[in-house]
This record gives C-alpha cells, sequence and structure tokens, in this order.
C-alpha cells in the first residue's frame, strides 16, 4: 500500500490547464490510431483482396490487440514511472503505423493493426495518470477532460480518415498518423508532469495476478466492466457496418462524407466532462441509467438511414452521448475505489472494452451481410436493452 503521507502529497497537488490539455491530446490520437480503419474498410477491402462479409476482421485484430495491451502493459504504469511508459508506447506506436500504411498485403496489414492496437492502450496509462495527478474534489471532472479528448479523437479520425483517403489514398492515414504520434509523444515527455505516486515493490507476474484479484475483491469494478463491455459492442455495431449501407446506394456516398458522420457525435466529447462531474456530486447512479436509457432510444432514428440521413445524424448524436456519458461516469467511480491500483483497475475495466468492441465488430459486419441495415440495428437495440436491464438489476451496488 502507499504510505497515507504519499498519497496526500500527490492528491495535493493538482494538475494543470497546460498538461490536462496534452493528456487530452495524446489520449485522443492515441485511441484515433484504433478507429482510422471503421470508414476505410471499403477501400482496404478493394486493394487486398478482404471479401465485405469478413473485412469487420480489421477492427477485430486491432481489438484483440489492444485487449492484449490492457493486460499485459497498462498494469505496468502501477509499477514503473508513467511519464517514460507512456512516451515509449507511442513512439512505438508510430511504428506499428508505418507498417500497416505500407502492408503488401492483408496478412502484414493485419499484424501491423495488432502492434497498433496493443500501444493504443497509452489511452489508459494517460488516464490513470491523470487520475492520480488531480485532486480528489476535481478527479472526476479531470477524468472527464481527458476522456473528452479520447472521444474527440475516436470522432475525428473517421472524418480525418475518410478526407486524406478521398485524397491520397487510405495508406497516407497511416502514414500521417505514424509521424503525428512520434511528435506528439516528445511534447508529451517534455509537458507532462515528471512527479509520480510512489511504487510499491512487486514481481511482474504478480502484478498480472493482482488483476484477477481486482475484480475478486471490487464488486463496483465487476459490474461496471459489465456495462463497459455492453455499451461498447452497442458502439461497434453501429460504426463498423455504418461504412456498409453509406458506400453502398441509394446513398453511395464517399469515403469523406462517410468520416464526416463521426462529426455528428461531437455532443459525445461535450458530454464527457460533464457526467465526470456529476459523478464528482454523487450522481453517478443517475447519470448511469439516464445514459442506457438514451442509448437504446438512438436505435430508432438510426434505423431510419435508409429513408433520412438527417435522422441517422440523430441517432449518431444520442448514441455517442450515451455511451461517452456511461463510460466517463465508470472511470471516475471504478478510479476513486483503490487510489494505489489505479492502472490496474483501469486494465481490468477496459479489458472488458475490448472484449464488447471486437464482439460488436464481426456481429455487425456478419449480421449486415445476412440481414441488412434492420438486422444490425436489432442486434445493436438488443445488446442496448441488455445493458439498462443489467444495471437496473445491479443499479445499488
Amino acid at each position: 500500500m502507499i504510505p497515507t503521507n504519499e498519497k496526500n502529497a500527490a492528491d495535493a497537488r493538482p494538475l494543470s490547464r497546460l498538461a490536462t490539455f496534452w493528456f487530452a491530446v495524446g489520449a485522443g490520437l492515441s485511441v484515433a490510431n484504433v478507429y482510422f480503419a471503421q470508414p476505410l474498410l471499403d477501400a482496404i477491402a478493394n486493394e487486398l483482396g478482404i471479401g465485405r462479409a469478413s473485412v469487420g476482421i480489421v477492427v477485430t485484430v486491432t481489438q484483440i490487440g489492444y485487449a492484449a495491451g490492457l493486460l499485459l502493459l497498462v498494469p505496468l504504469g502501477d509499477l514503473t514511472n508513467r511519464r517514460r511508459l507512456a512516451t515509449g508506447m507511442m513512439l512505438l506506436s508510430a511504428v506499428g503505423l508505418l507498417a500497416a500504411g505500407a502492408a503488401p498485403n492483408a496478412a502484414v496489414l493485419l499484424a501491423g493493426m495488432a502492434a497498433v492496437g496493443l500501444l493504443a492502450v497509452v489511452v489508459q496509462v494517460l488516464v490513470a495518470y491523470a487520475a492520480d495527478l488531480a485532486g480528489p474534489a476535481d478527479r472526476g471532472r479531470t477524468v472527464g477532460l481527458v476522456t473528452g479528448g479520447v472521444v474527440t479523437g475516436i470522432l475525428l479520425a473517421r472524418a480525418a480518415a475518410g478526407l486524406l483517403s478521398d485524397l491520397a489514398g487510405w495508406r497516407a492515414v497511416y502514414y500521417a498518423s505514424s509521424m503525428l504520434t512520434a511528435v506528439t509523444a516528445c511534447v508529451l515527455y517534455r509537458t507532462m508532469p515528471a512527479r509520480d505516486r510512489a511504487k510499491p515493490r512487486r514481481s511482474y507476474p504478480a502484478l498480472l495476478r493482482s488483476v484477477l484479484v481486482l475484480f475478486a475483491e471490487e464488486p463496483v469494478l465487476r459490474v461496471r466492466a459489465v456495462l463497459c463491455l455492453l455499451i461498447f459492442a452497442a458502439f461497434s455495431i453501429l460504426w463498423t457496418s455504418l461504412v456498409l449501407p453509406l458506400s453502398a446506394p441509394p446513398h453511395s456516398l464517399s469515403e469523406t462524407a462517410i468520416g464526416a458522420f463521426g462529426l455528428a457525435g461531437a455532443a459525445g466529447a461535450l458530454a464527457a466532462a460533464r457526467a465526470g462531474r456529476l459523478a464528482d456530486r454523487g450522481y453517478a447512479r443517475h447519470t448511469t441509467g439516464a445514459a442506457l436509457a438514451l442509448l437504446l432510444a438512438a436505435w430508432l432514428p438510426i434505423g431510419m438511414a435508409d429513408r433520412s440521413l438527417w435522422a441517422l445524424a440523430a441517432g449518431i448524436v444520442v448514441l455517442d452521448l450515451a455511451v461517452q456519458a456511461v463510460h466517463v461516469t465508470n472511470q471516475s467511480v471504478i478510479l476513486d475505489v483503490r487510489p494505489d491500483a489505479r492502472s490496474r483497475m483501469t486494465a481490468g475495466y477496459m479489458i472488458f472494452y475490448s472484449i464488447g468492441s471486437a464482439a460488436g465488430s464481426i456481429a455487425s459486419t456478419a449480421v449486415f451481410a445476412r440481414a441488412g441495415w434492420s438486422g444490425v440495428c436489432l442486434l445493436g437495440a438488443s445488446v442496448s436493452a441488455a445493458a439498462l436491464l443489467f444495471w437496473w438489476v445491479n443499479r445499488r451496488r
């Protein structure tokens, strides 16, 4: 355990606004690397000869790599200096992005994307570090701001990837991101506070085992992790398959136009910080329930995509707002439970994010191939209803 005087000293020094901003930028760019592929799936499938029904494997492999990184890399934040860990991971991620952009075939692309997913978990190192540096009364707001950077990265990733792909091809997206990731790593190293919470001495295997122990000891972690799995399964069900109906008749939209739909979810980024403030004030349970109800309701206008792109855009706004509000609230709650284990709590929680995202991605394209967009929306609504029911049963925990 961390001595009380060290814990209080760490909490007493708030994170500056400039540092918080760069935490958010680094987190946003890192998670964007995971989502660039979604509006590019059609172009990637055509060039590398991947079937439309199975092209979702590109996103799934990235999420599998992300899950591995959560288990193997993120817990290191409770063992080593987070500043060096975060910047080192970002530099290695730049190498993985370069490999993905230069891939001559599907096998090399999937290997590069697995590496990108593995190292993109740096975002969770940054979230846990920011939470550690923030004061107790300000922790939810700080987590919300950094998570707002994550949401912005996800949304801009689709728009930027679609635009750059139209101008210079899908490979240019990964070349550009490789350069930006390397530059951001250098800026972060100079901007991030050098201080870090004192770390207890333990072996790496013992550190990994302790993640499982935390699940056994903390019921809040278990409940919030299952909610995370369900909401991000719904999130991936929408975003992985959205490119397929929009690129086909009657819409036949360009990659730039498809990517621009990511901007429709900008309200999610705005909601993220607000949800953190509500958690700071003790309204985490109410915020979660309201957001899950919105998540279920969002599938009605999303299901009208064939008839109205405006209805689709409205549904996307509501869905992204709901998912990110639950996500920020989840993180705010679990990061307050065990201050000495924030990286491991984050790792355990986010493993369920990867499981949900990967399952949603592969299920979405498979269902679209068999039942079209209506089948995808029915699947998304069913998962969202399951999340709302699970919250209701466990709401007092």
